[in-house]
């Protein structure tokens, strides 16, 4: 049987939290890279957040950023930022202005571009209106997470509600980081696409702590919480990953297809947010949400003493053993009938290469 086949089947025995250890540093290190990111290169927000003017007109006349630059010293405005779009445009975003210096500023560029006053295309925001789309878009966030840990908390336990929002952090950070890397603009469209991977990542968690849950009533009596977590993370390793797929392929398409191809500028920094966020939601939930789980209660004094048991039998880490259960058990549940009882017994013999003894023969009483 290949490996594609037992990954379909959930009979696979990977040692996630095993790797997540290696997995976790690097995840780290990422996370602290792009928090140095966030810090020495800020997030470029549109003027819909920070407030401003910006400016757009095509450049019939080739002009090259230093002409741009230039022309904008001459009135005044020589810290605007200037770019040059790959559709042959000109932009340029100043803070809020007044209306005699907006106009200043219409012309000058207008000039620099060779073209008409009337081609140029202007939009305004003011300070305070982008201050409150930023208070609201927080407010929002953090309703969203309030309510979330609460759930998870009342549906399994506050540890995997912690655990969840680590992983989301995870995802939030790196996705930041990426975006204060390229330096795309974060717009409202881009915190829409923000609030739907945080909901993306919390979901693929979900799944995988439900499975947690529903195994430790099967399992604890004879395995670790780090063997449980591994046959969970087993079981729904198939699921995981036909959601990310037929997630990223459309994600994908609107992004390659839709914003490069047919120029469509305003999907890019929709759709490179919900790609790079469902990516690494079905990361986390694997080898940050879980892993961190497992490491956490297995310092639980119930734990402690479910390993020291398991360690005396010598079958409570074994990954073939608790994957052979753990699958009879999803078979159960899945067909909805009753299967066969599983022989504990037998399956830890077996996984461990003893041989079982013949049963003895009984005397006849006459």
């Amino acid at each position: 049987m290949n490996v594609f086949t037992r990954i379909y089947r959930g009979q696979t025995n990977f040692d996630f939290v095993g790797s997540a250890r290696r997995a976790l540093v690097v995840s780290a290190v990422l996370v602290a890279l792009s928090l140095l990111l966030l810090v020495v290169r800020p997030l470029n927000l549109s003027i819909d957040f920070s407030g401003g003017t910006v400016i757009i007109v095509e450049n019939q006349a080739d002009a090259s950023i230093e002409e741009i630059r230039g022309a904008m010293s001459e009135i005044g405005l020589g810290g605007a930022r200037v770019q040059l779009t790959g559709e042959g445009f000109i932009r340029v975003q100043t803070a809020a202005l007044p209306p005699d210096s907006q106009d200043a500023l219409i012309v000058s560029v207008a000039v620099v571009a060779g073209v008409d006053v009337n081609e140029v295309t202007v939009s305004a925001v003011g300070p305070t209106f982008g201050a409150e789309v930023t208070r609201r878009a927080l407010q929002a966030l953090g309703i969203f997470l309030i309510v979330v840990s609460a759930f998870i908390a009342w549906r399994f336990e506050w540890k995997m509600a912690v655990a969840a929002l680590v992983a989301l952090f995870h995802d939030l950070v790196i996705t930041g980081g990426i975006f204060a890397l390229l330096g795309f603009t974060v717009s409202p469209a881009t915190v829409i696409a923000i609030l739907t991977i945080m909901g993306y990542s919390l979901y693929d968690t979900v799944v995988v702590f439900d499975k947690v849950d529903e195994n430790v009533e099967i399992m604890q009596d004879r395995y670790t919480y780090t063997a449980i977590i591994n046959a969970s993370m087993n079981q729904v390793l198939m699921r995981s990953i036909n959601t990310s797929l037929t997630s990223l392929l459309p994600v994908g398409s609107l992004l390659l297809i839709g914003s490069f191809a047919f120029g469509a500028a305003t999907l890019r920094e929709f759709a490179l947010a919900l790609f790079i966020g469902i990516a690494l939601g079905t990361y986390s939930s694997l080898f940050v949400a879980a892993p961190v789980l497992a490491l956490w209660k297995e310092r639980e004094e119930d734990w402690i003493r479910a390993r020291r048991r398991a360690d005396r039998r010598g079958s409570g880490d074994d990954a073939t053993a608790v994957a052979t259960v753990a699958a009879g058990q999803l078979g159960a549940t899945e067909s909805g009938a009753e299967e066969p009882a599983i022989d504990v017994q037998k399956t830890e013999q077996k996984a461990s290469g003893a041989t079982p003894r013949a049963p003895k023969k009984r005397k006849k009483r006459r």
